[in-house]
């Protein structure tokens, strides 16, 4: 059996100096950060899956203005909650965010703050859920993005190989007592500024596809038509994409969405559920 890497605690002391020493100096403001309301933090987590900081900053701050608390975001009705996500991709990610209001409306809950609990709600994988207890409720519990995890790997020497749980193991150990909001946003900016794939080698264990033309594009299309124009004829869905798509992709498309109760068909029209 493999032996787990041992980090020592003057190694891990010395890694916390130079993360938050350099973070102090460098830290980027984000309007999430300036907020430990656990509904904001969620509408951010929410919004940062597969999305860059630079692209979400806009639609965080006008959605929070149109939806400020989670009751608001419960009652909306789904063409306008898809108006303030329009253009920030996966549209099924609000409509699972507006099902975790709905559910904490209908039981008359507080946003949990424990994983277990939060694991429940649909949209919430394990990353999310520590992201909110780390970022919302100062919980010591290790979060492991992209750039977390290259910038373990490069300041600990961890091989690439290693199995997440074990660099959950080594990040948890690493988490300074009672500073688990500010270590883990020095790290981010530390791995995204500093300490880059470029700079260090490390790739990604994966790389996010190609927007412009993908299914996502495909998707993103569709939604944009139905706001304007409230419905889209199949026919002429296909007809315009038909040079790089072939018919039986558009409606496996289609399908998808009418599963995620996003849009729905009527007499070979499509118009939002």
């Amino acid at each position: 059996m493999k032996m787990m890497k041992k980090i020592s605690e003057k190694e891990i002391k010395e890694f916390q100096r130079k993360i938050l020493f350099w973070y102090q100096k460098n830290k980027r403001k984000l309007p999430w950060r300036e907020t430990q309301n656990p509904y904001h933090i969620l509408v951010s987590e929410i919004m940062l899956q597969q999305t860059q900081v630079n692209r979400v900053i806009p639609y965080y701050n006008r959605f929070l203005q149109f939806f400020p608390t989670l009751e608001s975001l419960a009652k909306a009705d789904k063409t306008t909650l898809l108006e303030n996500w329009s253009g920030l991709g996966y549209n099924s990610r609000v409509l699972r965010l507006q099902k975790c209001a709905q559910i904490l409306a209908e039981r008359n809950q507080k946003i949990p703050k424990d994983e277990e609990s939060l694991l429940q709600f649909p949209g919430i994988g394990p990353y999310t859920a520590n992201a909110i207890l780390a970022f919302a409720f100062n919980k010591p519990v290790p979060v492991i993005d992209t750039n977390i995890r290259r910038v373990l790997m490069h300041e600990l020497d961890l091989p690439e190989s290693i199995a997440l749980q074990e660099l959950q193991t080594i990040a948890q150990q690493c988490i300074p007592k009672n500073k688990s909001r500010e270590w883990h946003n020095a790290l981010m900016d530390y791995g995204a500024m500093k300490a880059t794939a470029r700079k260090t080698g490390i790739e990604p264990l994966s790389k996010q596809s190609k927007f412009l033309g993908s299914t996502r594009w495909v998707r993103g299309q569709i939604i944009k038509h139905l706001l304007k124009n409230k419905e889209l004829s199949i026919l002429q869905l296909k007809s315009q994409l038909e040079e790089k798509y072939e018919p039986k992709i558009i409606e496996e498309i289609i399908e998808k969405m009418e599963k995620e109760n996003i849009i729905k068909k009527n007499r070979g029209m499509l118009e939002l559920s």
